[in-house]
C-alpha cells in the first residue's frame, strides 16, 4: 500500500466517522476518533452489506457511503452497549 492509498483510507476513515457522527447525535469523538470510527465503520459495512445483499458500487464517493453506514452500525451498538 503506498502513501497515497493511506492517506486516501484516512482520508475516507475521517469523512465517514464525522458523518456517523452528525447522524447518531450525542458521538463525537474528535479527529482521531472519527478516523477509527470510519475504518471500523468501513470493515463492518463490508461484511454486513454484502450478506444482505446491498451493493453501492464503487469509487471514492461509494467508499465514504460505505464507511458511514458501517460507522452508524457501530455507534448505535455502542449507545446500546452504554445504555444497558
Amino acid at each position: 500500500m503506498g502513501v497515497e492509498s493511506l492517506l486516501v483510507f484516512i482520508l475516507i476513515g475521517a469523512i465517514a466517522g464525522w458523518l456517523a457522527g452528525q447522524l447518531v447525535k450525542g458521538y463525537g469523538f474528535g479527529l482521531l476518533g472519527n478516523i477509527v470510527v470510519g475504518i471500523v465503520g468501513a470493515f463492518i459495512a463490508g461484511l454486513l452489506l454484502p450478506a444482505i445483499g446491498i451493493n453501492i458500487g464503487s469509487g471514492i464517493i461509494a467508499a465514504i457511503i460505505n464507511a458511514t453506514i458501517g460507522a452508524v452500525v457501530l455507534l448505535v451498538l455502542i449507545r446500546l452497549i452504554k445504555q444497558a
